[in-house]
């Protein structure tokens, strides 16, 4: 049983579309019009745009020593103003005046300021930041170190995101395991037992799911200046990938990163979903805390192939959610073994059963077994996943079967809500 998303659209959402010009922090809107051609734009003609925009001090923006190096390309600009993070909040009116010079630039097509504050050791910590700012997006401390919660028990302040039953993560010690490709089809399985699934990819510094899902266009914007994710085989997804250019490197650092997983969860209009499931970058650090943090995670999935420097890596990633109280749903193995399509000889090419003895001795499920084979890659490529392209082949079965075991261990939120 498939059951698609209904997502909500303002009257001319279809006049409106996203751009990758940071009002807040990495997204603004703007009415679709005539495109102006990118014309040649040097970092001097940059410099001399932020001639009049002074500091909270009074000093020239460029003469203040705070600006990174400032990256320009094909009609965009991006850099950040480094500073203090007792000063942070006297350096915001700053940062957007910038933005909104740089903007204001012949042959800018997209500007993006940001700003990135550190504290220096041994300094105060500054005082604590109101509960929303100005976008009404919950506010992430910047300055804080990617182990250590905020204080003030920073787990009491989670929000649900109205209309999300559950939100879920996918996520893996390190990258190329497969982790997206298993997020994507996770939420296909979800869908196919009937529930209402959205899809965010997180995954900030590399983000999969434009490719394996083809989608090309970008997200709109509905009366509310709230982003609409993109509809694809029935799932409500959303990906900063739709806001860049496939090879655009995002050169951002960890409070950039925090920021923007902030506001694609709390300023999308998701609508009514039963389960979000996250796609989370590799690793350990601020996209999960993060995450962590803003929103009551209902539970995470560990993703891991059955070799060793793998599953070394998904022990961190497991304590890492456990430390944050987040419970662990259960662990997937991924390119489990590989058999010939021809002879139909199996092969442990990454070892095997690894996944399944670490969830044992640490006492959490087994989620299930996804082979490495040729139809999995060839469909996630091709943007038609194998859950959508084959949903009656064996590679399907397989990752609705590790739906059923996490919608299991769900359902009681999902039918309390």
């Amino acid at each position: 049983m498939r059951q698609g998303v209904t997502l909500p659209r303002g009257p001319d959402a279809a006049q409106r579309q996203v751009s990758f010009s940071a009002g807040s922090l990495y997204v603004s809107h703007r009415e679709v019009g005539p495109r102006r051609d990118a014309l040649s734009v040097t970092q001097q003609q940059v410099l001399d745009g932020l001639a009049k925009v002074m500091s909270p001090r009074g000093v020239a923006l460029g003469k203040a020593g705070v600006l990174s190096t400032i990256s320009v390309g094909d009609g965009k600009v991006f850099f950040s103003i480094n500073v203090d993070a007792a000063e942070a909040r006297a350096w915001e009116s700053t940062r957007a005046e910038a933005e909104a010079a740089v903007r204001a630039i012949p042959g800018v097509t997209a500007a993006m300021v940001a700003l990135t504050a550190e504290r220096k050791a041994g300094a105060t910590p500054p005082p604590p930041p109101p509960h929303r700012h100005a976008q009404g997006v919950p506010h992430v401390s910047s300055h804080r170190p990617p182990q250590q919660p905020a204080s003030g028990s920073p787990m009491s302040k989670q929000a649900e995101i109205p209309g999300i039953s559950a939100v879920i993560a996918v996520a893996s010690g390190k990258g190329g395991v497969g982790k997206s490709t298993t997020a994507l089809n996770l939420a296909l399985g979800l869908r196919d037992l009937g529930l209402r699934v959205g899809l965010l990819d997180a995954d900030i510094y590399g983000p999969s799911v434009p490719r394996l899902t083809g989608i090309r266009e970008k997200p709109q914007l509905n009366d509310e200046k709230k982003m609409i994710p993109i509809a694809r085989f029935g799932l409500a997804i959303m990906s900063i990938g739709f806001l860049v250019e496939e090879d655009t490197a995002m050169i951002w650092r960890g409070p950039m990163v925090m920021s923007a997983i902030t506001q694609m969860l709390r300023d999308v209009a998701w609508g009514t979903l039963d389960v979000l499931v996250v796609d989370m970058p590799p690793g350990t650090g601020d996209a999960q805390l993060t995450l962590a943090q803003n929103v009551p995670l209902k539970g995470a999935v560990i993703i891991s192939t059955p070799q060793d420097l793998s599953l070394i890596d998904a022990r961190r990633g497991l304590a890492m959610f456990k430390k944050v109280n987040v419970p662990v749903l259960g662990i997937v193995e991924n390119m489990s073994y590989f058999q010939c399509p021809q002879c139909g000889t199996r092969s442990d090419i990454f070892g095997h059963g690894g996944a399944r003895h670490e969830a044992e001795r640490l006492g959490v499920p087994f989620l299930g077994e996804v082979p490495l084979h040729m139809s999995i890659r060839i469909t996630s490529d091709s943007g038609t996943p194998v859950v959508e392209s084959e949903p009656d082949g064996p590679h399907a079965a397989i990752y609705r079967a590790i739906g059923a075991k996490v919608r299991e261990q769900l359902q009681g939120v999902i039918a309390a809500a």
